[in-house]
């Protein structure tokens, strides 16, 4: 049985399941929360959405889901503030994410472990100290969705649907994260050798990319229908073992030159969780700001005890 237990019932929580469904991904999620009216709300109006989309099973959850879950995701926490960065959440989330991810693996030590909750790439590396062995079954959602504004702006500025689009934002899903300029393709071209958009224009796109959560969230609080859809993308990756690229925070040991740090790089992903790399190649430029991102994630990661 392909089963999904998220934890946190907010609106990132509810939009992924929701997403999840949609997808007719797994045969059950189970979706739990602190706030039992809330959850229980939310599951009612979930099932009622199934018979537009498949069969599965939406139901109240407790920990105990994770038994034969093969996946968790964790959606709960503090949301992002007008005029907060991610990073300003560390103290408060970390606190409620540690007791999370130990009730997890408490109940299932094989589950491929899922972080939507910001700052994501520390609470990542947080989870990954607490159980190194399950690095691999450990990941963040990184900058997939930075990755999917890109591209969706990328889109439109030449004319072209973002599918048909690939390119990537790596580092931290934050303040400190870039554009990936060297691999940017559409078809069989490249978007950066061909110079198809001049410098100002590439970065305008970035900032705007880079910027998207805090227009959102300023308009009306939160962000939350293309978190869900991307972790449901995620999701559907690892139960149908699908073995595509995308850009999650995970482990650093080594890649790249990188060691200790969870940050995103594009990786395969499938039924294993992070299945290996791609051999990529940063330009310098690109590889010193990464090298920024990743300071900037090891300094905040100093503040949180494990």
């Amino acid at each position: 049985m392909k089963k999904v237990t998220i934890i946190g019932a907010g609106m990132v929580g509810a939009t992924t399941a929701y997403s999840i469904i949609a997808k007719d991904t797994a045969e059950t999620v189970a979706l739990l929360d602190i706030n039992e009216k809330l959850v229980q709300a939310q599951v009612m109006d979930l099932q009622h959405s199934v018979p537009f989309f498949g069969s599965t099973q939406v139901k109240v959850g407790t920990y105990e889901d994770c038994r034969d879950s093969q996946i968790a995701i964790i959606c709960a926490g503090s949301a992002q503030k007008p005029g907060q960065n991610r990073l300003d959440l560390i103290q408060q989330n970390s606190t409620i994410i540690h007791d999370i991810i130990s009730k997890i693996f408490e109940q299932n030590n094989d589950i491929i472990l899922i972080i939507v909750t910001n700052p994501v790439d520390v609470l990542t590396y947080m989870a990954v100290k607490m159980f190194p062995e399950k690095k691999k079954h450990i990941m963040g959602t990184g900058t997939i969705l930075d990755s999917a504004r890109f591209r969706h702006l990328l889109g439109e500025k030449l004319n072209i649907n973002p599918r048909s689009i690939h390119a990537y934002i790596v580092g931290e899903h934050g303040n400190s994260e870039l554009p990936f300029w060297s691999t940017a393709m559409t078809g069989s071209m490249s978007i950066n050798e061909c110079r198809i958009l001049s410098e100002t224009e590439k970065e305008d796109l970035f900032y705007a990319a880079k910027n998207a959560a805090y227009t959102i969230i300023e308009g009306k609080q939160a962000t939350y229908y293309a978190i869900g859809a991307g972790t449901a993308h995620l999701v559907n990756a690892i139960l149908k073992n699908k073995r595509v690229i995308l850009p999650v925070s995970h482990l650093m040991e080594g890649e790249f030159g990188f060691q200790d740090v969870c940050l995103s790089i594009p990786a395969v992903i499938g039924s294993e969780g992070i299945a290996g790399h791609v051999c990529i190649q940063f330009s310098e430029k690109e590889l010193l700001q990464l090298r920024q991102s990743a300071e900037t994630l090891k300094q905040v990661a100093k503040e949180i005890s494990f």
